[in-house]
């Protein structure tokens, strides 16, 4: 009973079998004693919010933010004690940056919730009552037959039951889920390949027993128990039945099948990341060092308490008559006092923490994601689409990039293979012109001949390998060469899963090809680009293949139809890295015809040239082309029947078919005769090599993952310029115990601590890295750090610390004030510092400022390494920002408190200036000082940043006077009423202005002066040498016409010095002599670009 209730209130789940159930178009028993199982609905949800959890959930996740939480603290404090500011100064910019990020949060998840409406009402066709339905994509259930038409997208994990092919096959590709362009051939059981009609499904009786959902995109493990004239028949299925949701069908007119997983149980859906808030580097780094600043801030509350009580001691300090304290006040705990005024300096100090920083880096994530659609650069034509951002939340971490992990096929090469090479029976071929042409003697010299192994397609007419008079063999080697080479491939034209185009075999009667067509006319499709070019390979060599159903396969030989029955195909699997076929001749003999990697094949063999194809398979490594080995066995009759029985009971069974199939196939592939070996060349990408200069250049360290050989995949790595001659190649390699991993680690690690080069390359093979990340994590990971090469942000300065400038004042002021509390800031224009005054100028230039041109950038790779490993944000940049505003700090607070501190009057009327004048003197001050610092740390000036930097200095004079002119009915008090007009009336007051700002930007102007001349980073090199140079096409860069004037030259000086550029100087005109290089001499590469491409 308690387990029931547990279970019923979510505590304790029943147990979930592992395999579910479907009866296809839902069908179900009608004896009554089957109770279906519960399936979810076919919606896909990828948006994180509801209407109902959107407050409450996405509270929770700001007010785990440090600033936020903090800020929320404050303003219970506020309300909760008397405190020398109101809540609102803590309140209102709470409020604030709370709404902002919410709305751009909200409207984020607003485009998901769009994108998922999309995708879950997308028309489909479903069999329905004997009829074909159109409904919507969310409507699909568990056990429903889907329709799907040519390049339609799969709306859930179906299992293939027919399609417009006789052999019930059909073609998709996964672009969208792995990457793979090449197309995937899948088929459908026999008994249900027939059903080509709704009427005819509408017959099928059949359950499909299948595993649970698991995210693993090509693990499925399945039967189907088809009903026919009351018998049972049981039909295994693999990932080649299921159609995932997400894939595009492909060359198939359409298909039907049944869902089996639906919805957020698709494999698609279960792939997908968790929808958790994303925390950049940037924002990891910010929170350390607000706790930094709150650690400052508790210390000055502290300081300030203790302060209070010591100067309270005295008792004409602690009771003056001009403020008596109440009888309540005495009689106070005085431990309950020190509290309260600990609070109250911590509300006064409070704005050191800032909490706009927040708010400006979301916008700048939410509008630079704008810019990132916007970019033509990212900007694809053909399909007419521009760079999406799903989330805002890491734009920042595009420039923080450290690795790069790739594949080598498809990305790195172009996933086009060419035949080039083969091993036959230990003799070496290499395809010229259409012929096999085998290693030897030149037939012109006098030593010997070069044997041409014609085309088999020629052999009709010379029945015997072309040879010159000087090397003839006799008529018995010839035919058993030519016997060998016939069977080589044979088992190249057979042992694969290569498909023909539909486009050629409609309206075939007999079949699903058609065997009239020329060799030259065939179009074929391969999930792998290797067995696409062996079979055409084969087919210049005399061997067709014509096509395949699911019981026979048809080639041409010589001219010649032959039809093989297919048995079996043993599928290939990362783990035995091969695959094997097994038919029927038309002699009614029965072979095994395996293909796989050498290290798979070759320990299989018993017969066979195995150590000249070992070393033919090498050479052809070292050259860069992918090897494959082919191997046979001849079956009888009684060795077939029990195979064929030991893979019958292993592919039906559900628990366990990995392991009983691996066995299985390990016991038929063995005993095998060899036959050769073949090599094909897979071309490199166009500029493959200079993307991964560029890469290295810029610190960035690349990752290659291959399943190729380990001698193919080194050879491709140099000439990719992933490894370059004068790198210290390191190898972990057939490594077979975990103490032998340790060891060659350790001594790797030696190796790269006392060889004196600068760059180091790591090879490691698939078993080694198991090993090495299995016990030796820590240890492999401090080898591969220290490699360049391993084969298998712009974000500004913490510009927001000059909020330590804001509030130190604020510090100071209470030694004046007898600790009294007194706010030195009105609490409006506490209030809006942050909102108002300085947002807008630090926004802009996050979202404009380029502080070198993109064309320079993208030539010199290595000014990446600036901006890499989040050096803007280091502790020493942290620091020297920190200090700069508690010395600016200093600045305003004293240079107003000596203009102000005697008792002299600055107005013409003989009146003094009170405590708010003070105060308002050093805000004015701060915000023109932090404002026009901005400006000399911006290189990059548009009319944008113009507007906003000097409108803000304008906007908070305009706000001041209104502000203070005015006696506003809402106001509590009116304390700031005339003060600024008072305050400008004053000349000594503007000249005070004027030069404190200029001796805090004084300081510096001379520090970038210094730090530019003496120990500039290459950015600012690169920055000077733009504006030296006599190059005028880049945008933005400091280029000036030819006669500039005098008074032009002192300013380009000036700006070369501070590193300022505006793009009004630009003249987009090139000189034929103008010296400018696409990498500079850090790089291999060094060639002169033409002005014309300018």
């Amino acid at each position: 009973m308690w387990r029931w209730v547990r279970q019923q209130l979510g505590f304790d789940p029943p147990h979930q079998s592992d395999t579910r159930t479907i009866y296809i178009a839902n069908r179900f028993p009608q004896n009554g004693l089957y109770t279906p199982q519960k399936f979810i609905d076919n919606r896909i949800i990828s948006s994180k919010y509801t209407v109902w959890n959107f407050v409450p959930k996405n509270l929770f996740e700001q007010f785990r933010r440090v600033a936020n939480f903090y800020f929320l603290i404050i303003f219970l404090v506020q309300l909760m004690i008397d405190t020398p500011t109101s809540p609102i100064t803590s309140g209102l910019p709470l409020f604030f940056v709370i709404t902002v990020t919410a709305i751009k949060q909200g409207y984020e998840d607003w485009l998901r919730h769009n994108s998922d409406n999309e995708v879950n009402g997308a028309p489909v066709y479903v069999v329905r009552s004997g009829g074909l339905v159109k409904t919507r994509s969310k409507n699909i259930r568990v056990g429903d037959i889907v329709r799907i038409a040519k390049d339609e997208i799969f709306p859930a994990d179906l299992v293939l039951l027919s399609s417009d092919r006789l052999d019930g096959s059909c073609h998709i590709t996964t672009a969208s889920l792995d990457g793979e362009t090449n197309l995937k051939t899948h088929v459908a059981v026999p008994e249900t390949a027939v059903l080509h009609t709704v009427a005819s499904l509408d017959t099928l009786v059949a359950v499909v027993e299948c595993q649970q959902p698991e995210a693993d995109l090509y693990r499925f493990m399945g039967r189907m128990i088809i009903t026919q004239q009351m018998e049972e028949i049981v039909r295994p299925l693999g990932p080649e039945s299921l159609l995932l949701r997400g894939a595009r069908l492909k060359n198939t007119k359409e298909i039907f099948g049944v869902a089996v997983y639906t919805g957020m149980e698709t494999k698609m859906a279960l792939n997908y990341k968790s929808k958790s808030q994303k925390r950049s580097a940037v924002e990891k780094s910010m929170n350390t060092f607000l706790i930094i600043y709150l650690i400052i801030l508790i210390s000055e509350a502290i300081i300030s308490t203790i302060l209070k009580y010591t100067w309270q001691a005295e008792e004409k300090w602690d009771e003056p008559w001009y403020n008596q304290k109440t009888e309540h006040q005495r009689n106070s705990s005085k431990i309950l006092r020190f509290i309260s005024d600990f609070l109250a300096f911590l509300v006064l100090y409070n704005f050191i923490i800032p909490i706009s920083l927040y708010v400006t880096v979301e916008m700048q994530k939410f509008l630079g994601s704008f810019f990132i659609g916007w970019d033509l650069d990212l900007y694809h034509e053909e399909s007419d689409q521009k760079a999406q951002v799903n989330t805002s939340d890491l734009n920042e971490e595009l420039g923080q990039v450290e690795y790069v992990f790739t594949d080598k096929t498809g990305t790195l090469t172009e996933n086009e293979m060419q035949f080039r090479e083969c091993s036959i029976n230990g003799i070496k071929y290499q395809e010229i012109n259409g012929r096999l042409v085998s290693e030897g003697p030149t037939p012109d010299s006098a030593e010997g001949s070069l044997s041409y192994l014609s085309s088999f397609s020629h052999l009709n007419n010379l029945p015997h390998i072309t040879s010159s008079s000087s090397f003839r063999a006799s008529p018995e080697s010839e035919t058993e060469l030519i016997k060998e080479h016939d069977l080589f491939f044979k088992a190249v034209s057979l042992c694969h899963t290569v498909q023909i185009s539909n486009v050629q075999t409609d309206g075939i009667g007999d079949g699903p090809w058609q065997s009239n067509l020329a060799p030259s006319q065939l179009e074929y499709y391969a999930s792998s680009p290797d067995e696409k070019a062996l079979v055409e390979a084969a087919a210049r060599m005399g061997i067709v293949f014509i096509g395949s159903s699911e019981e026979t396969m048809e080639v041409k030989t010589l001219g010649k139809l032959e039809r093989y029955k297919l048995l079996h195909i043993l599928e290939f699997d990362s783990d035995r890295r091969r695959m094997s076929v097994i038919v029927q001749a038309p002699s009614g003999e029965k072979f095994l015809f395996a293909k796989g990697a050498e290290s798979s094949i070759l320990p299989n063999c018993i017969g066979g040239e195995v150590e000249k194809t070992r070393i033919h398979v090498d050479e052809f490594a070292l050259k860069g082309l992918r090897t494959l080995c082919m191997a046979y066995r001849q079956l009888t009759s009684k060795e077939y029947e029990v195979m064929d029985r030991r893979l019958f009971e292993a592919r039906t069974a559900l628990q366990q078919r990995e392991e009983k199939l691996a066995n299985v196939f390990q016991f038929i592939e063995k005993d095998l005769i060899l036959l050769g070996a073949t090599a094909v060349e897979d071309r490199l990408q166009d500029k493959v090599r200079e993307t991964i200069e560029a890469l290295r250049m810029a610190g960035i360290k690349v990752w290659v993952l291959t399943g190729d050989k380990h001698e193919t995949a080194v050879s491709v790595s140099l000439s990719c310029g992933h490894f370059h001659r004068t790198m210290n190649i390191l190898e972990l390699i057939n490594q077979k115990s975990d103490s032998e991993c340790a060891e060659q680690l350790r001594q790797l690690a030696r190796r790269i601590t006392e060889d004196h080069v600068i760059q180091h390359g790591l090879v490691v093979d698939g078993t080694s890295l198991s090993l090495a990340l299995r016990e030796h994590e820590k240890l492999f990971m401090d080898v591969c750090r220290n490699c360049s090469a391993v084969l298998c942000c712009r974000m500004a300065p913490l510009q927001k610390a000059k909020n330590v400038c804001f509030i130190t004042p604020q510090f100071l002021y209470q030694f004046y004030c007898l600790f009294s509390q007194q706010t030195l800031y009105d609490s409006v224009y506490l209030t809006l510092y942050n909102i108002c005054f300085t947002s807008l100028p630090i926004l802009i230039y996050s979202l404009l400022e380029q502080h070198i041109d993109p064309h320079v950038l993208q030539n010199k790779p290595t000014l990446y390494r600036d901006i890499s490993k989040n050096r803007q944000l280091s502790i020493k940049t942290f620091l020297y920002w920190t200090i700069l505003g508690f010395s600016h700090a200093f600045i305003f607070f004293f240079g107003s408190y000596f203009l102000m501190g005697n008792d002299i009057s600055l107005l013409g009327n003989g009146q003094m200036f009170g405590n708010w004048t003070f105060g308002t003197l050093v805000f004015t001050v701060m915000v023109i000082t932090v404002t026009v610092k901005m400006a000399l740390e911006t290189h990059f000036w548009t009319w944008i940043n113009h507007f906003v930097t000097w409108g803000s200095i304008i906007f908070y004079f305009v706000f001041s006077l209104f502000y203070g002119g005015i006696l506003w009915p809402f106001s509590g008090s009116q304390n700031m009423y005339f003060v600024f007009f008072q305050l400008l009336s004053s000349g000594s007051v503007w000249f005070a202005i004027i030069l404190m700002v200029v001796t805090c930007l004084f300081l510096d102007i001379v520090k970038k002066v210094f730090d530019r001349q003496l120990h500039p980073t290459n950015t600012e090199k690169a920055q000077l040498t733009e504006t030296n140079s006599s190059i005028k096409c880049l945008d933005s860069m400091c280029c000036f016409s030819e006669g500039e004037t005098a008074c032009a030259s002192v300013g380009r000086m000036l700006e070369r010095v501070i590193g300022r550029c505006s793009p009004t100087h630009v003249s987009r005109s090139w000189s034929a002599s103008d010296p400018f290089y696409t990498n500079d001499r850090s790089i291999l590469t060094l060639s002169t670009m033409d002005s014309s491409t300018c």
